[in-house]
């Protein structure tokens, strides 16, 4: 059974308290339970922030259920989402997706047998004057991706 720690729930109360009504702390709540749950929302942990947040389950699983930034499943230490949106696409997201997930041995969101990498296409990152673009977990960008830049990246994280 999921249970944020001290300092999670700590984070989430002052969530509470910081806006007007406690729905507006749900996507704060989340990152920080998806954090502490190896970075996915499972059943539990929304029951669990419901009980915190003093909120319907419901209302907890509209927000996970509607962003794509919440992982509804286990994702490897390593969770690198590849933009495939228009401009990605025509920089050549699709096939940069395609080649990491032959290069792990994976099928697009899937986790590798390791549990180093889950790789996901992603709609849309944000950052098309640099396409492609992928994001590493929650953090980190990595703009003007080419097969070279992944591989290093891949070697790296490894």
């Amino acid at each position: 059974m999921f249970q944020l720690s001290a300092d999670g729930k700590k984070k989430v109360q002052e969530y509470l308290k910081r806006y007007e009504t406690k729905r507006s702390a749900i996507i704060p709540a989340l990152y920080i339970a998806q954090q502490e749950n190896g970075g996915w929302v499972s059943p539990d942990v929304v029951k669990h922030l419901s009980e915190v947040m003093e909120l319907p389950m419901t209302h907890i699983n509209e927000v996970l259920t509607f962003y794509t930034m919440f992982n509804k499943k286990p994702v490897g230490r390593h969770h690198i989402q590849i933009c495939t949106n228009v401009s990605c696409s025509m920089a050549g997201g699709h096939d940069l997706a395609d080649y990491l997930c032959e290069r792990l041995g994976v099928v697009d969101g899937e986790m590798t047998k390791d549990g180093r990498f889950t790789i996901s296409r992603a709609e849309c990152l944000g950052s098309c004057d640099t396409a492609p673009v992928i994001q590493i977990n929650i953090d980190d960008y990595i703009e003007n991706v080419d097969k070279a830049k992944l591989d290093q990246l891949v070697n790296q994280l490894k």
